[in-house]
């Protein structure tokens, strides 16, 4: 691997972990914290190929398996990644590769409100189930019951997206962004 390529990823892992200082909200509805480390991910989704975003990621997750506080509102340890939210940071490894594949489709495309519909649903949507589904079988929860709390997290998530969007699209044309599938 080139050392330009271990120095991009190295620079998103920081992006995530400060995103990660910030502390999340609690909605009391469910224990999934409002957070910006999605953001975070998305970005990295967005201006990294798929494979070194994914990296990142996992360093993210490896630093919060060390017990390192990196994680939102500076949590880290096992319990966190084998806890009710660990479903969703999981998921975060298949965002680069589902949002790369979506956008792949619409390469000659000049609609960004079907990029932005593609990323939503790879990057907020596809997170959100996985998510679900690790919920309700860590918190004995209600499948339907934990889906229908997540929909209090669409609409800070697809505010984050629209964040992420316009970034990427910003910074596309500097020379650490390696995806150029929107």
């Amino acid at each position: 691997m080139k050392t330009k390529d271990l120095t991009t990823i190295a620079f998103m892992t920081a992006i995530l972990v400060v995103l990660g200082l910030i502390p999340g909200i609690p909605l009391g509805i469910i224990p999934v914290p409002i957070v910006l480390q999605n953001m975070g991910v998305m970005l990295a989704s967005l201006i990294l190929k798929p494979k070194h975003a994914t990296m990142s990621i996992f360093l993210l997750l490896l630093l919060a398996a060390l017990g390192l506080p990196v994680l939102s509102g500076g949590r880290g340890g096992l319990p966190i990644l084998l806890g009710p939210t660990a479903g969703y940071m999981f998921s975060w490894l298949l965002t680069p590769f589902l949002i790369y594949f979506g956008l792949s489709f619409l390469k000659n495309k000049k609609s960004i409100t079907l990029k932005l519909l593609v990323v939503w649903l790879a990057g907020v949507i596809c997170s959100d189930l996985i998510g679900t589904i690790w919920l309700t079988i860590q918190s004995q929860v209600p499948f339907m019951t934990a889906l229908f709390s997540n929909l209090a997290f669409l609409p800070g998530d697809t505010i984050k997206l629209i964040l992420a969007f316009t970034m990427a699209k910003a910074l596309k044309a500097q020379p650490f962004s390696e995806n150029t599938s929107f």
